[in-house]
Protein backbone atom coordinates (compact mmCIF):
# COMPACT_ATOMS: atom_id res chain seq x y z
CA UNK A 1 0.00 0.00 0.00
CA UNK A 2 1.86 3.29 -0.97
CA UNK A 3 1.44 6.20 1.36
CA UNK A 4 -1.93 8.33 0.76
CA UNK A 5 -1.76 12.39 1.14
CA UNK A 6 -2.25 12.86 4.91
CA UNK A 7 -3.25 16.21 6.78
CA UNK A 8 -6.70 17.25 7.87
CA UNK A 9 -9.76 19.06 5.56
CA UNK A 10 -11.58 21.80 6.64
CA UNK A 11 -14.19 20.86 9.39
CA UNK A 12 -14.19 17.47 10.75
CA UNK A 13 -13.86 15.28 7.26
CA UNK A 14 -11.87 11.57 8.23
CA UNK A 15 -7.80 12.54 8.51
CA UNK A 16 -5.66 9.57 6.60
CA UNK A 17 -2.58 9.02 7.74
CA UNK A 18 0.23 5.81 6.36
CA UNK A 19 2.09 3.59 9.09
CA UNK A 20 5.36 2.11 7.09
CA UNK A 21 7.19 -1.45 7.42
CA UNK A 22 9.94 -0.68 10.06
CA UNK A 23 13.14 -2.42 8.48
CA UNK A 24 15.85 -3.46 11.47
CA UNK A 25 19.33 -2.73 8.65
CA UNK A 26 21.54 -4.01 11.40
CA UNK A 27 20.68 -5.44 15.46
CA UNK A 28 23.07 -5.01 17.58
CA UNK A 29 22.44 -6.76 21.03
CA UNK A 30 24.75 -4.78 23.05
CA UNK A 31 23.54 -5.64 27.04
CA UNK A 32 20.68 -6.25 29.03
CA UNK A 33 19.50 -4.16 32.09
CA UNK A 34 18.63 -5.13 35.05
CA UNK A 35 15.05 -5.02 34.81
CA UNK A 36 15.50 -6.89 31.32
CA UNK A 37 15.54 -5.04 28.91
CA UNK A 38 18.14 -5.48 26.30
CA UNK A 39 19.96 -2.56 24.89
CA UNK A 40 20.55 -2.52 21.23
CA UNK A 41 22.65 -0.66 18.69
CA UNK A 42 20.37 -0.70 15.21
CA UNK A 43 20.02 1.29 12.13
CA UNK A 44 16.42 1.44 11.16
CA UNK A 45 14.84 1.98 7.95
CA UNK A 46 11.61 2.47 6.69
CA UNK A 47 9.59 1.14 3.76
CA UNK A 48 7.09 2.94 1.04
CA UNK A 49 4.40 0.08 1.72
CA UNK A 50 2.58 -0.32 4.98
CA UNK A 51 -0.84 0.10 6.48
CA UNK A 52 -3.09 2.57 5.86
CA UNK A 53 -5.28 4.64 8.82
CA UNK A 54 -8.28 6.95 8.79
CA UNK A 55 -9.51 8.69 11.61
CA UNK A 56 -13.21 10.22 12.33
CA UNK A 57 -12.34 12.77 14.36
CA UNK A 58 -16.33 12.92 15.61
CA UNK A 59 -16.81 9.20 15.39
CA UNK A 60 -17.05 7.28 18.96
CA UNK A 61 -13.69 5.85 20.20
CA UNK A 62 -13.62 2.87 18.47
CA UNK A 63 -11.33 0.55 15.64
CA UNK A 64 -12.05 -1.05 12.22
CA UNK A 65 -10.30 -3.57 10.75
CA UNK A 66 -10.36 -4.58 6.90
CA UNK A 67 -7.25 -5.63 4.07
CA UNK A 68 -5.41 -8.51 2.94
CA UNK A 69 -3.54 -9.25 6.36
CA UNK A 70 -6.62 -8.23 8.92
CA UNK A 71 -7.73 -11.81 9.74
CA UNK A 72 -6.56 -12.07 13.25
CA UNK A 73 -5.84 -8.50 14.33
CA UNK A 74 -7.83 -7.42 17.40
CA UNK A 75 -10.32 -4.53 17.58
CA UNK A 76 -10.35 -4.54 21.36
CA UNK A 77 -8.04 -2.49 23.83
CA UNK A 78 -5.50 -4.76 23.33
CA UNK A 79 -4.52 -3.52 20.09
CA UNK A 80 -1.98 -0.42 20.41
CA UNK A 81 -3.82 1.74 17.96
CA UNK A 82 -6.92 2.20 20.62
CA UNK A 83 -3.60 2.17 23.75
CA UNK A 84 -2.70 5.04 21.82
CA UNK A 85 -5.37 7.07 21.91
CA UNK A 86 -5.97 6.27 25.10
CA UNK A 87 -2.27 7.24 25.51
CA UNK A 88 -3.43 10.88 24.18
CA UNK A 89 -6.58 11.05 26.81
CA UNK A 90 -8.50 10.78 23.38
CA UNK A 91 -12.64 10.33 24.08
CA UNK A 92 -13.74 10.60 20.71
CA UNK A 93 -12.47 8.94 17.24
CA UNK A 94 -13.10 5.81 15.40
CA UNK A 95 -9.95 4.74 13.10
CA UNK A 96 -10.15 2.06 10.35
CA UNK A 97 -6.84 -0.24 9.59
CA UNK A 98 -6.48 -1.06 6.32
CA UNK A 99 -4.08 -3.39 7.26
CA UNK A 100 -1.22 -4.80 4.30
CA UNK A 101 1.45 -5.74 6.64
CA UNK A 102 2.18 -9.05 8.64
CA UNK A 103 1.50 -9.00 11.96
CA UNK A 104 4.44 -9.87 14.57
CA UNK A 105 6.67 -10.29 11.82
CA UNK A 106 9.68 -8.13 13.05
CA UNK A 107 8.59 -5.23 10.48
CA UNK A 108 7.21 -3.13 13.83
CA UNK A 109 3.53 -2.97 12.08
CA UNK A 110 1.81 -3.05 15.40
CA UNK A 111 4.36 -0.32 16.39
CA UNK A 112 3.93 1.86 13.33
CA UNK A 113 0.00 1.80 13.26
CA UNK A 114 0.49 2.72 17.10
CA UNK A 115 2.51 6.33 15.98
CA UNK A 116 0.72 7.18 13.02
CA UNK A 117 -2.82 7.10 15.58
CA UNK A 118 -0.82 9.17 17.48
CA UNK A 119 0.12 11.54 15.17
CA UNK A 120 -3.50 11.11 14.07
CA UNK A 121 -5.08 11.56 17.20
CA UNK A 122 -3.08 14.83 18.35
CA UNK A 123 -3.50 16.35 14.69
CA UNK A 124 -7.52 16.22 15.10
CA UNK A 125 -7.22 17.42 19.04
CA UNK A 126 -4.79 20.34 18.47
CA UNK A 127 -1.90 18.70 20.29
CA UNK A 128 1.57 18.21 20.18
CA UNK A 129 2.99 14.91 19.74
CA UNK A 130 3.68 13.19 23.30
CA UNK A 131 7.43 12.81 24.25
CA UNK A 132 7.11 9.36 25.94
CA UNK A 133 5.81 7.45 22.97
CA UNK A 134 8.10 4.39 24.35
CA UNK A 135 5.26 4.05 27.10
CA UNK A 136 3.27 2.27 23.97
CA UNK A 137 6.68 -0.17 23.05
CA UNK A 138 9.77 0.44 22.18
CA UNK A 139 9.57 0.93 18.24
CA UNK A 140 7.11 3.22 18.94
CA UNK A 141 9.52 6.48 19.04
CA UNK A 142 12.06 5.46 16.03
CA UNK A 143 8.42 4.70 14.14
CA UNK A 144 7.06 8.06 15.14
CA UNK A 145 10.04 9.73 13.25
CA UNK A 146 10.02 7.67 10.56
CA UNK A 147 13.04 8.29 8.40
CA UNK A 148 16.42 6.68 8.57
CA UNK A 149 17.71 6.34 12.36
CA UNK A 150 20.23 4.86 14.42
CA UNK A 151 18.45 3.55 17.84
CA UNK A 152 20.58 2.31 20.56
CA UNK A 153 19.71 2.01 24.48
CA UNK A 154 16.89 0.16 24.63
CA UNK A 155 14.89 2.38 21.97
CA UNK A 156 14.43 5.62 23.36
CA UNK A 157 18.01 7.05 21.87
CA UNK A 158 17.76 8.27 18.20
CA UNK A 159 20.13 9.94 16.25
CA UNK A 160 19.24 10.90 12.68
CA UNK A 161 21.14 9.47 9.86
CA UNK A 162 21.98 11.24 6.90
CA UNK A 163 23.98 9.69 3.77
CA UNK A 164 22.07 6.75 3.11
CA UNK A 165 20.87 5.79 -0.71
CA UNK A 166 17.51 4.79 -0.97
CA UNK A 167 17.71 0.89 -1.26
CA UNK A 168 15.93 -0.98 -3.46
CA UNK A 169 14.33 -4.26 -1.65
CA UNK A 170 12.20 -6.94 -1.55
CA UNK A 171 10.85 -8.65 1.38
CA UNK A 172 9.76 -11.52 2.43
CA UNK A 173 7.64 -13.39 5.39
CA UNK A 174 6.90 -17.22 5.33
CA UNK A 175 4.08 -17.20 7.20
CA UNK A 176 5.36 -18.29 10.52
CA UNK A 177 5.23 -16.76 13.87
CA UNK A 178 8.15 -16.03 15.73
CA UNK A 179 7.64 -14.95 19.38
CA UNK A 180 10.13 -11.96 20.46
CA UNK A 181 10.42 -13.17 23.90
CA UNK A 182 11.72 -16.97 22.88
CA UNK A 183 14.41 -15.59 20.37
CA UNK A 184 15.75 -13.04 22.93
CA UNK A 185 15.50 -16.12 25.08
CA UNK A 186 17.65 -18.05 22.59
CA UNK A 187 20.34 -15.32 22.51
CA UNK A 188 23.70 -17.19 23.72
CA UNK A 189 25.72 -13.70 24.00
CA UNK A 190 23.78 -10.80 25.29
CA UNK A 191 26.88 -8.74 25.38
CA UNK A 192 28.33 -7.69 21.33
CA UNK A 193 29.79 -5.19 20.34
CA UNK A 194 27.83 -2.17 18.24
CA UNK A 195 28.23 -0.71 15.12
CA UNK A 196 31.46 1.65 14.87
CA UNK A 197 30.76 5.21 16.52
CA UNK A 198 30.58 7.24 13.58
CA UNK A 199 28.45 5.35 10.50
CA UNK A 200 30.07 5.73 7.27
CA UNK A 201 28.03 7.62 4.09
CA UNK A 202 27.72 6.06 0.60
CA UNK A 203 27.02 6.80 -2.96
CA UNK A 204 25.10 3.40 -3.77
CA UNK A 205 22.98 0.71 -2.68
CA UNK A 206 26.00 -1.92 -3.56
CA UNK A 207 28.12 0.55 -0.97
CA UNK A 208 26.07 0.15 1.74
CA UNK A 209 25.49 -3.79 1.15
CA UNK A 210 28.96 -3.88 1.76
CA UNK A 211 29.20 -1.99 4.68
CA UNK A 212 26.43 -3.65 5.91
CA UNK A 213 27.41 -7.36 5.33
CA UNK A 214 30.28 -6.58 7.82
CA UNK A 215 27.47 -5.69 10.67
CA UNK A 216 24.85 -7.84 12.50
CA UNK A 217 21.86 -9.01 13.50
CA UNK A 218 22.55 -10.82 16.37
CA UNK A 219 18.66 -11.92 16.62
CA UNK A 220 19.16 -13.87 13.49
CA UNK A 221 20.76 -17.17 14.45
CA UNK A 222 17.96 -17.90 17.87
CA UNK A 223 14.96 -16.51 15.23
CA UNK A 224 16.35 -19.04 12.81
CA UNK A 225 16.81 -21.78 15.45
CA UNK A 226 13.45 -21.18 16.47
CA UNK A 227 11.90 -21.36 12.59
CA UNK A 228 14.18 -23.00 10.09
CA UNK A 229 12.11 -22.07 7.47
CA UNK A 230 13.91 -18.67 8.02
CA UNK A 231 17.09 -20.57 6.55
CA UNK A 232 14.85 -21.21 3.86
CA UNK A 233 14.00 -17.68 2.97
CA UNK A 234 17.21 -16.44 3.17
CA UNK A 235 19.21 -18.73 0.53
CA UNK A 236 16.48 -18.18 -1.89
CA UNK A 237 16.67 -14.02 -1.25
CA UNK A 238 20.30 -14.78 -1.61
CA UNK A 239 20.68 -16.92 -4.48
CA UNK A 240 19.31 -14.16 -6.74
CA UNK A 241 22.00 -13.15 -8.98
CA UNK A 242 21.41 -9.40 -8.09
CA UNK A 243 21.04 -9.70 -4.66
CA UNK A 244 23.50 -7.60 -2.70
CA UNK A 245 22.95 -8.55 0.67
CA UNK A 246 20.30 -11.01 2.22
CA UNK A 247 19.25 -10.78 6.39
CA UNK A 248 16.18 -10.98 8.56
CA UNK A 249 14.82 -7.68 9.82
CA UNK A 250 14.27 -7.23 13.73
CA UNK A 251 12.86 -10.99 15.75
CA UNK A 252 12.07 -12.00 12.43
CA UNK A 253 10.36 -13.89 10.66
CA UNK A 254 10.61 -11.31 7.65
CA UNK A 255 13.86 -11.04 5.74
CA UNK A 256 15.16 -8.76 3.52
CA UNK A 257 17.20 -8.29 0.43
CA UNK A 258 18.83 -5.10 -1.00
CA UNK A 259 19.87 -4.52 -4.86
CA UNK A 260 20.58 -1.50 -6.83
CA UNK A 261 17.76 -0.99 -9.10
CA UNK A 262 14.31 -1.34 -8.16
CA UNK A 263 13.62 -3.06 -11.79
CA UNK A 264 16.12 -6.10 -9.93
CA UNK A 265 14.12 -5.95 -6.80
CA UNK A 266 10.92 -6.39 -8.55
CA UNK A 267 12.19 -8.68 -10.72
CA UNK A 268 13.38 -10.81 -7.45
CA UNK A 269 9.95 -10.53 -5.72
CA UNK A 270 8.10 -11.80 -9.21
CA UNK A 271 9.87 -14.92 -9.16
CA UNK A 272 10.35 -15.44 -5.07
CA UNK A 273 6.21 -15.64 -5.35
CA UNK A 274 6.23 -17.80 -8.04
CA UNK A 275 8.10 -20.00 -6.15
CA UNK A 276 6.67 -19.49 -2.96
CA UNK A 277 3.13 -18.62 -3.10
CA UNK A 278 2.39 -19.17 -0.01
CA UNK A 279 4.89 -16.44 1.36
CA UNK A 280 4.39 -12.77 1.93
CA UNK A 281 6.74 -10.82 -0.52
CA UNK A 282 6.75 -7.45 -1.65
CA UNK A 283 9.23 -5.07 -3.66
CA UNK A 284 9.91 -1.60 -1.94
CA UNK A 285 12.51 1.32 -1.70
CA UNK A 286 14.18 1.59 2.15
CA UNK A 287 14.73 5.33 3.10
Amino acid sequence: MSPPTEGRAPGSRPIAGFAPAKINLTLHVTGQRGDGYHLLDSLVVFADIGDRLVLDPDAALGLTVSGPRAAGVPTGPENLILKAAAHLGAVRGAIHLEKHLPAAAGIGGGSSDAATALRLHAQAMGRALPDDGAALGADVPVCLRGKATRMSGIGEALTPVAGLPPLPAVLVNPGVDVPTPAVFRGLRQKENPPMPADLPGFATPTDCARWLATQRNDLEPPARAAAPVIDSVLAEIAGDPDCLLARMSGSGATCFGLFETPAQAQAAAETLSTRHPDWWVAPTVLR
